[in-house]
C-alpha cells in the first residue's frame, strides 16, 4: 500500500507540472514535490475514519505538549511555545497549501479566518473555564483572572504588528508576494526576540508531570533524543491523521448538505486546531500554567497572521506558474475584517497582562453571536469589536501611562526582570 500511494502521489506531481508548462519546469517540478510532501491532497474518507484519527491527533497533542514542556528548560519558554504552535498548526498549513496550489482562491480566507476566530473566540474562554474549575476545586474560591508573566509580554506585543499589517491588507484588498516578504521578515524578528529570553528556572522541574520530568532529568544525550522524538512523533501522527480526519468531517458535512465554505471555514479548523485545543487543556488544567495555555494560542495567532498569510500568495504563484496576488471579493473582505476586529479585541484584553473572567465571557458571547444571528448581522458584530478596541485605546491614552504589556516588553528586551 505505501508503494501504491507513493506512485499515485508521484503521478499527481507530474500532472501538476505538465498542466502548467513553463521554461522553469524543473523548478516547478521540485516545488510541486515539496508541496505534496508537506500538504497531502485531500481524498475521500468515510465518517468512520474519525474513530481512529481522533485518538491519534489527541495523542499527538500530548506528545508535542510534553516536548514543549521539556524544551522550555533549555531554550526560552516563548521560543519553545512558538515551535509548539508551529507544529500544532501543520494541518492548517497543509489544508491551505492544497487550496492555494489548486487555485481555490474563494476558499483560502475561509480556513484562515475560521481558525483564528475559533482560537480567540472559543479557545481562550475554554482556557479560563478550565483554570477556573481547577482553582475552585483546589481553593473553593472563584478565579477572577489569569495573570501573565512579564516575559509573556513579548507574545502579547508580538500580536500588534501583524494585526496592523492585516488591516492594511484588508484596506488594499490584495495579498501579494511582497506582503509575504514583510510578514516572514517580521516573524524572523519575533523569533529572534524570543531566543533572547531566559529559559524556565530549574526550580520548576518538580512541578512537571511524570513524563516531561523524566525527560528533563535524564542525561543530556538521552534528554535531547527524547525531546526530538516527542516532537517528531507528534508531528508524524498529525501529518498522517489530519487528512482522513478532515475527510471524515467532509463526508459527514456532505451527507448533511452543509455548504463547502462552511466546511472549510469551521469544520476544517476543528481538525487543524484540535491538537492545539488539546494541548491548551493540558496546560490549563495545571492552574499555574494557564497563562502558558493563553500564550500557546497567542503564538499560533502570530503564526497565522504571518507565516500562514505569507504562504498563500507564494503557493498561489507557484501553482499558476506566474506571480499572483490574492484579490479579495466583498465577502472575503467582510470575513477578514471581522477576524481582525476579534483579534484586536483579544489583544487589548491582554495589554494589562491579565485575562479576566468578563473578558473571557465577552469573547465567547461575541463568538457565539456569529452563529446565533444571520450572516447579515456580522457587520454589526465587527463594529462591536472595533468600537471596543477604540474605546480601550482611548482609555489607555487618557491614562497617559504605558500599558503594562508594553512596559514589560521594553524591560524584558533590555534584560530587566519583573515578578507579577
Amino acid at each position: 500500500m505505501p508503494v501504491i500511494r507513493n506512485r499515485r502521489r508521484w503521478r499527481l506531481i507530474k500532472t501538476l507540472a505538465i498542466q502548467h508548462p513553463t521554461p522553469h519546469c524543473t523548478a516547478r517540478y521540485g516545488a510541486a514535490f515539496a508541496l505534496l510532501l508537506f500538504a497531502v491532497p485531500l481524498r475521500q474518507f468515510g465518517p468512520w475514519s474519525a474513530l481512529w484519527t481522533t485518538p491519534c491527533i489527541l495523542a499527538a497533542s500530548v506528545l508535542i505538549a510534553w516536548g514543549a514542556e521539556s524544551a522550555q528548560f533549555f531554550v526560552a519558554q516563548g521560543f519553545a511555545l512558538a515551535i509548539l504552535a508551529w507544529m500544532q498548526t501543520l494541518p492548517e498549513f497543509a489544508v491551505e497549501a492544497v487550496l492555494a496550489w489548486k487555485q481555490q482562491t474563494a476558499l483560502l480566507m475561509a480556513n484562515l479566518t475560521g481558525a483564528v476566530r475559533l482560537l480567540t473566540g472559543l479557545a481562550w474562554p475554554m482556557i479560563y473555564v478550565t483554570a477556573a474549575v481547577v482553582h475552585r476545586r483546589r481553593t473553593g474560591q472563584p478565579l477572577r483572572m489569569i495573570a501573565l508573566n512579564a516575559h509573556q509580554s513579548v507574545e502579547v506585543i508580538g500580536l500588534l504588528v501583524p494585526l496592523l499589517y492585516a488591516l492594511l491588507i484588508w484596506w488594499k484588498g490584495t495579498l501579494s508576494v511582497y506582503d509575504a516578504a514583510f510578514l516572514v521578515g517580521f516573524y524572523a524578528v519575533y523569533l529572534f526576540l524570543l531566543t533572547r529570553l531566559p529559559a524556565v528556572s530549574c526550580e520548576e522541574i518538580e512541578d512537571l508531570e511524570a513524563v516531561p520530568r523524566a525527560v528533563v532529568t535524564a542525561r543530556p544525550s538521552r534528554r535531547n533524543l527524547s525531546i526530538a522524538a516527542l516532537f517528531l512523533t507528534g508531528g508524524a501522527l498529525i501529518y498522517f491523521a489530519a487528512e482522513p480526519f478532515l475527510g471524515s468531517l467532509i463526508a459527514v458535512a456532505a451527507a448533511a448538505s452543509i455548504p463547502t465554505f462552511f466546511v472549510i471555514q469551521w469544520l476544517a479548523p476543528v481538525v487543524s486546531e484540535f491538537p492545539e485545543l488539546a494541548s491548551t487543556f493540558y496546560f490549563a488544567r495545571q492552574e499555574a500554567k494557564a497563562s502558558v495555555a493563553l500564550m500557546n494560542i497567542a503564538s499560533s495567532n502570530i503564526n497565522q497572521w504571518t507565516l500562514l498569510m505569507a504562504m498563500l500568495p507564494v503557493v498561489l504563484s507557484l501553482g499558476s506558474g506566474s506571480m499572483q496576488s490574492l484579490i479579495f471579493d466583498p465577502e472575503q473582505k467582510r470575513e477578514l475584517l471581522l477576524t481582525i476586529g476579534q483579534s484586536f479585541t483579544s489583544f487589548v484584553f491582554l495589554l494589562n497582562m491579565e485575562f479576566a473572567w468578563w473578558e473571557a465571557l465577552a469573547l465567547f458571547v461575541l463568538f457565539a453571536a456569529q452563529f446565533a444571528f444571520p450572516s447579515g448581522y456580522k457587520p454589526y458584530i465587527t463594529g462591536v469589536f472595533f468600537l471596543w478596541t477604540i474605546i480601550e485605546f482611548i482609555a489607555i491614552g487618557m491614562r497617559r501611562k504605558r500599558p503594562l504589556a508594553l512596559q514589560f516588553f521594553i524591560d524584558t528586551i533590555r534584560g530587566r526582570k519583573h515578578n507579577l
